[in-house]
């Protein structure tokens, strides 16, 4: 019964924190400068991992594919898996993830070590809002830069299979006819699902680490504790959205 009441309390402060930081919108052009700044860190330093992450995620894919597509002779298809799997599914949610554990974790730490030595409450006595200067600008800059990183994870995943399929004896197909199969089972609607899934999952890590980091109680230790719990609860965020937004599209579209 704690536990539960925890959760309801953790849902609605981050609803909260929503609302606030929206209330802030029109202020959005007088913090360009840590938007800009933000983006940098969210995208830019986020980048060089999602690639290697993405390349060597769409190699293994076409391995596995290529072994067991052979079989039933049906390899020429491994295209059109890999492209599909990573549009719709892996590139998103590998760069939610790598987000969560990246820059989640930093803006706990950042937040709960403002709040625990009272820089919040420094903000707030000189009128700052928090949610304007610490939550809004990390907002913006996400739903930004995520579709940026799931559409690079996409081409790198590709390119990795593209790799992989010409270079593996078993498989031996040429990048041509991998490309080829890829863009005709490929429609605009795979990819835009994929992009709509990185942006609700990065919004929903941004929010939740800000909430979480803005909630830090105690001393020191805490900030130890906000971090852990900002990452564990924006994977597990992840995992429940990515049903959810998967469901809704396939609703919307079917």
């Amino acid at each position: 019964m704690n536990q539960l009441t925890a959760i309801l309390e953790g849902i609605g402060s981050t609803v909260q924190l929503l609302f606030r930081a929206a209330s802030y919108t029109p202020t959005l052009w007088r913090q360009r400068a840590r938007f800009i700044e933000q983006c940098f860190l969210i995208g830019y330093t986020t980048l060089p991992i999602v690639a290697i992450l993405s390349f060597f995620i769409g190699s293994v894919l076409a391995l596995q594919a290529g072994y067991s597509m052979s079989n039933f002779g049906a390899k020429q298809f491994i295209g059109s898996l890999v492209g599909l799997s990573m549009a719709r599914e892996l590139g998103p949610v590998m760069a939610a993830i790598l987000l969560a554990g990246r820059v989640g974790s930093a803006i706990a730490a950042e937040l709960a070590s403002m709040k625990v030595y009272q820089e919040i409450d420094a903000l707030e006595t000189m009128d700052i809002p928090p949610a304007r200067m610490l939550v809004l600008p990390r907002l913006a800059a996400v739903l930004v830069m995520m579709p940026v990183l799931a559409i690079i994870a996409d081409l790198v995943g590709w390119f990795g299979g593209a790799l992989i399929s010409k270079y593996t004896q078993s498989i031996a197909i040429e990048p041509e006819a991998y490309f080829s199969v890829l863009r005709r089972f490929m429609e605009f609607k795979d990819v835009l699902n994929g992009l709509i899934k990185a942006e609700v999952f990065g919004f929903a890590i941004v929010l939740v680490s800000c909430n979480i980091g803005l909630s830090t109680r105690g001393g020191p230790r805490e900030i130890g504790a906000a971090v852990t719990k900002a990452v564990v609860t924006s994977l597990i965020m992840i995992l429940v959205l990515d049903y959810f937004v998967t469901k809704a599209l396939m609703h919307l579209q079917s």
